[in-house]
């Protein structure tokens, strides 16, 4: 993560954007990381979407879900963070679906309900994905698409390299959003384990990315060391298909 600050392996925090919801929002408007490179590879990734029944996964105050409204999908949304959803609700109206449910329990939707689904910066939140994955697979329609972001386990990789990459880890990462601190805490898990979990939940495959930033990202926000490169390695995208 570009703009983490390290804690100490033991965890001492379980995140609760309830409590810095605006803070997080505001700060992810214009940041480099989510707003010039996640959400555009998220509704790249996408693809048509016109028309499409979308739910966004973990949608936090929705500015994925009006991305991808404006570029013609259905879109429904729903966050564990009730804060998170009440700042949604003021972005996208009354007419958009929002509800508080948790990804890591059965959802409130009928079997294949959805053409496309999207997750962005979501399951790293949770310990097992076994059952999240099983989950967004019923309620997607068959050759529907799962789009995902996750922590790229190779940055875990880098800043703890004195742990073991091929551990399922709980961690945490102090940040300031617009001026207010706040501590995230993920689970890491290496490539094979989450390719593991995605096949086993019955979804084949389709893209694995790591994107470059979006080009018309502001040279101010970029970091100064890049030189000639036009990629980082932050995130994970992927692109899983409902057979």
């Amino acid at each position: 993560m570009l703009n983490a600050r390290v804690r100490s392996p033991e965890v001492t925090h379980v995140t609760d954007y309830d409590t810095f919801a605006r803070a997080y929002s505001a700060a992810n408007e214009t940041s480099l990381l989510n707003a010039w490179y996640c959400r555009p590879a998220m509704v790249d990734l996408a693809g048509d979407v016109t028309g499409r029944e979308v739910l966004d996964a973990g949608c936090g105050s929705g500015p994925l879900c009006v991305d991808l409204r404006d570029r013609g999908a259905i879109v429904r949304g729903f966050d564990l963070s009730p804060a998170m959803v009440d700042l949604a609700r003021e972005r996208l109206g009354e007419e958009t679906e929002l509800l508080v449910a948790d990804l890591g329990k059965p959802l409130p939707y009928d079997d294949q309900t959805f053409d496309v689904i999207v997750s962005s910066l979501a399951l790293h939140y949770l310990e097992d994905w076994d059952a999240p994955l099983t989950e967004l697979r019923r309620i997607l329609r068959p050759g529907g698409r799962l789009v995902i972001s996750v922590p790229h386990p190779a940055a875990y990789m880098f800043n703890y390299q004195d742990r073991d990459y091929f551990a399922r880890t709980q961690y945490s990462e102090e940040f300031d959003f617009d001026g207010q601190s706040a501590v995230l805490t993920y689970w890491h898990r290496p490539l094979h384990a989450m390719t593991d979990a995605f096949t086993a939940a019955g979804f084949r495959i389709e893209v694995v990315s790591e994107p470059p930033w979006s080009p018309e990202t502001p040279e101010d926000l970029l970091p100064p060391d890049l030189g000639d490169r036009t990629a980082f390695v932050c995130f994970l995208f992927f692109v899983l298909v409902a057979p």
